[in-house]
């Protein structure tokens, strides 16, 4: 994509309290711990966390895409080398006083015939040598930010996947209108002044000029009628419910992404996604290792020594597992595919370990047994300890 104004204007490290150079993992992890602070939902009412929940989502768009933060280091390095195209926008800049790269009055630089130094400002822009003809950055249609929210689930829910109402509170599509910003029987149309293209373009020998449209603010659509809801804005701030869909087999900590269930997009921009946080009670009996299931079992001395088959729990009924002769406590036997199920189809495996029962009371008979048996051990277990 091409770069954005807000690119040079605006530190998105400095937004996630951030350093550049910082992991893709620092990153979302600051994201992630922001946008909890400043959510909507934790702050009903405060404009200013709403604007600052914006800033993070936005910041976090750019940061979290490999391709746009490469980008916008390349934008960075430029500012920091002085190399700012913006900085004398409206002061004497690029089409003397009152023009340059997009002032405060919408008025932005644009590529006509001007040879080397218009493919250079072209290429910085992605528009080498042509008339510059979408809409103006930052004014067209613009993505809603993302969400987060939490769940808790039951362990079985967890096992057999299950549908949760997450409710919202916060910018939501108008209930009305749809999103649209129309009064009902009604749809937004092209901008008839600048043709749905949200630009005005102004030629000034070899300069050429592009001003935001005045009848539709840049963003090429106009309503004759707003919505008498959201005065056309096409959004509203109500609690909403959202199904969300938690795949069979989801661990504890997995995210689930809710596609375009985030705030609505501006300027007909498509709306944001939502981030569901998984929580996962623990399970009375069962642990559990990525797609593993674990389990301790125990056994009596003489099933350990002498071997035996013992009875399990599942999660689907019980099975028998076989305990091999001279088994040690702690030994870890696999029963295959009777783990958690996986998303895409069959299951982990179940991890039995070995728990050997000491007896706390012997009878007369159990201990004379057992003193019978210790008369005829003759290998020393400790001989290698040297004592």
């Amino acid at each position: 994509m091409a770069p954005q104004r807000e690119w040079f204007e605006k530190d998105y490290y400095g937004v996630l309290g951030l350093q550049k150079g910082a992991s893709e993992k620092d990153i979302t992890r600051a994201y992630r711990k922001l946008a909890k602070q400043h959510h909507p939902d934790a702050n009903a009412g405060n404009k200013e966390a709403e604007e600052k929940f914006k800033d993070i989502s936005i910041a976090y768009d750019v940061l979290g895409d490999p391709a746009k933060r490469k980008e916008y280091d390349e934008v960075r390095d430029m500012v920091a080398s002085g190399a700012n195209p913006f900085a004398g926008a409206g002061a004497g800049g690029f089409g003397g006083p009152g023009g340059g790269f997009g002032d405060g009055s919408g008025i932005r630089f644009e590529t006509g015939d001007m040879g080397g130094l218009g493919d250079l400002l072209g290429n910085l822009f992605g528009r080498a040598g042509r008339r510059q003809t979408s809409r103006q950055p930052g004014a067209g249609p613009r993505r809603g930010g993302d969400l987060e929210a939490e769940v808790h689930l039951s362990f079985d829910d967890a096992v057999r996947g299950a549908t949760i109402a997450v409710q919202l509170t916060g910018a939501a599509p108008c209930h009305t209108c749809g999103g649209t910003g129309a009064a009902p029987g009604t749809v937004p149309h092209d901008c008839p002044q600048c043709n749905g293209v949200g630009t005005l373009a102004v030629d000034q020998g070899p300069f050429s000029f592009s001003q935001i449209c005045p009848r539709c603010g840049g963003s090429g659509r106009v309503v004759d009628k707003p919505c008498p809801t959201c005065g056309g804005g096409g959004a509203e701030s109500r609690t909403r419910e959202v199904k969300v869909r938690i795949p069979v087999g989801v661990a504890a900590g997995q995210r689930v992404r809710v596609k375009g269930k985030g705030t609505p997009g501006s300027n007909g921009g498509p709306p944001g996604d939502l981030y569901v946080t998984v929580h996962v009670a623990p399970h009375p009996l069962f642990g559990r290792r990525a797609d593993d299931l674990t389990l301790r079992v125990p056994v009596t001395f003489p099933e350990a020594a002498l071997g035996a088959e013992v009875k399990v729990p599942t999660l689907d009924g019980s099975v028998t597992v076989r305990i091999p002769p001279g088994t040690a406590p702690g030994k870890t036997l696999r029963v295959r595919g009777r783990g958690m199920p996986k998303a895409g189809g069959g299951a982990g495996d179940l991890l039995v370990t070995v728990d050997v029962v000491v007896p706390q009371a012997l009878s007369d008979e159990q201990r004379q047994a057992l003193q019978a048996l210790a008369a005829t051990e003759s290998a020393n277990p400790r001989a290698h300890l040297g004592v």
